[in-house]
């Protein structure tokens, strides 16, 4: 019996080697140079075609969040403040906290100079692919109309571009389930109080599956009260953090300007990077954290109630401000002034370098937003997820799809962090191509709302 058992145990341990090492080898294939090439090309050329006029609508997207424009009668099922704090409440989260201290243990200070070129570019491009979102919306079979990715490649290109649409709904369900987010959260949860990953799997299954089974407003009532809330409980600790350390702040604004070049990085063991690996890790880490030119976000955006497709354009680029400049700027000088080596978590490294300036309150303030974060972000990839599958198998047999999400919550729990990472940033990949080619293709279109909406303006 003992034989048996321990052949049984080599056997699972050779398939979760195997699995681990597929993921492994299919992350190195997608990432690289070219990948991280093709999306600054795109924000370059997002920026030159549009003379950067969205970004002198910066304050009137504010107006538009408040209300000012909305109209009961316009079509889609959220306003464009719920429909930005969906998209955030799938960007703010384990991307700005864990994933923040992988970029630096990984990349050194100069991945979050990085980050944030990312991030204005992600600006550029949130504003056309949204923007698309809403101008080509389609009916759903309960006559309610659905924007995204896939609909707009579909509806925009002509059924021969389908295939692409296709692939971005079939990593869509994949890349939009909760990985990272549980892992992260469990991994937290048993170094801190010894509970087993597994049972914090299930906890979160049934409370995300209480609030997820039902349509995507209540999915919109959800996020609209807790992001405004978990971003500012986050940013004002950090502010009272890096005021206690400011003395350093300078000196590290410096450092990752000069280690983005790939000069000698200041942080563990990042001393020596290349500046190959110093960028495409700023650039896959700012990607996940914002999310921009993936096409996650599009289909939360894709449901404002509007007319003008280039005023939830202008909403939607306010996302990777708030997210990359605002958010992982602070979660980087926290980190970075704390002196806190790198860990194999990266919620837990966060926690440290908050606890080193705030001793016992610091951990006690991750902890609690990391937990609003972390859920936050479940219930809103469950919409993601489940819209790609709709697309792909109708409403009727998608929506059985919310079944499989939940399942995969405990699942996700057990298995490592690096694993997690290389399943997400494969998926994330694969919607990128199909997100920013039909973008690319479709750009005059929204060129000529853009000229039409500020002229009118």
């Amino acid at each position: 019996m003992f034989n048996v058992n321990l052949i049984n145990n080599n056997n699972k341990e050779f398939s979760m080697n195997q699995f681990e090492q597929f993921w492994t080898i299919a992350v190195d294939l997608v990432w690289g140079l070219p990948l991280v090439a093709f999306i600054l090309a795109i924000g370059i050329y997002f920026s030159y075609v549009s003379r950067l006029k969205p970004l002198k609508g910066f304050f009137h997207a504010f107006a538009i969040l408040s209300g000012k424009y909305d109209n009961k009668d316009d079509p889609g099922e959220l306003s464009h403040f719920q429909a930005l704090t969906v998209a955030l409440s799938g960007t703010i989260g384990m991307g700005n906290i864990a994933g923040v201290a992988i970029a630096i243990s990984l990349g050194g200070a100069g991945a979050i100079f990085w980050m944030w070129v990312a991030g204005l570019f992600g600006m550029i491009i949130k504003f056309f692919t949204c923007t698309l979102a809403c101008l080509y919306r389609q009916k759903d079979e309960d006559g309610i109309d659905q924007g995204g990715p896939m609909y707009f490649i579909e509806s925009g290109l002509g059924k021969k571009y389908k295939p692409l649409a296709i692939l971005f709904a079939m990593a869509g369900i994949i890349g939009c389930m909760p990985l990272f987010q549980v892992n992260q959260l469990a991994s937290l949860l048993h170094n801190e109080l010894s509970i087993e990953p597994l049972h914090s799997g299930l906890v979160a299954l049934v409370l995300i599956g209480i609030i997820i089974i039902g349509d995507v407003k209540r999915v919109g009532i959800a996020t609209a009260g807790i992001v405004p809330f978990m971003f500012l409980a986050y940013v004002i600790s950090s502010l009272v953090i890096i005021i206690i350390n400011f003395d350093a702040v300078p000196v590290i604004l410096i450092d990752i300007v000069k280690s983005a070049f790939g000069t000698e990085a200041i942080y563990g063991g990042a001393t020596g990077l290349v500046f190959k690996e110093v960028l495409v890790t700023g650039i896959k880490r700012a990607i996940f954290s914002n999310e921009a030119g993936v096409g996650t976000e599009v289909m939360a955006h894709g449901a404002a109630k509007t007319k003008e497709p280039v005023r939830e354009g202008l909403v939607a680029m306010l996302g990777p401000f708030i997210d990359t400049h605002i958010v992982c700027t602070c979660t980087a000088l926290v980190i970075l002034s704390s002196g806190v080596n790198p860990m194999d978590s990266g919620v837990l490294m966060t926690a440290e370098s908050f606890n080193q300036s705030l001793p016992g309150v610091g951990k006690l303030i991750v902890y609690f937003v990391f937990t609003l974060f972390a859920l936050s972000t479940m219930i809103t990839y469950s919409y993601y997820s489940l819209k790609c599958a709709r697309y792909l198998f109708g409403k009727k047999n998608g929506n059985k799809f919310i079944f499989v999400y939940l399942a995969i919550i405990p699942m996700s729990a057990i298995w490592s962090q690096a694993t997690i990472i290389n399943i997400i940033d494969t998926m994330f990949a694969l919607m990128i191509f199909p997100t920013l080619l039909a973008t690319v293709l479709l750009s005059r279109k929204v060129i000529a709302e853009m000229h039409r909406y500020f002229d009118k303006l």
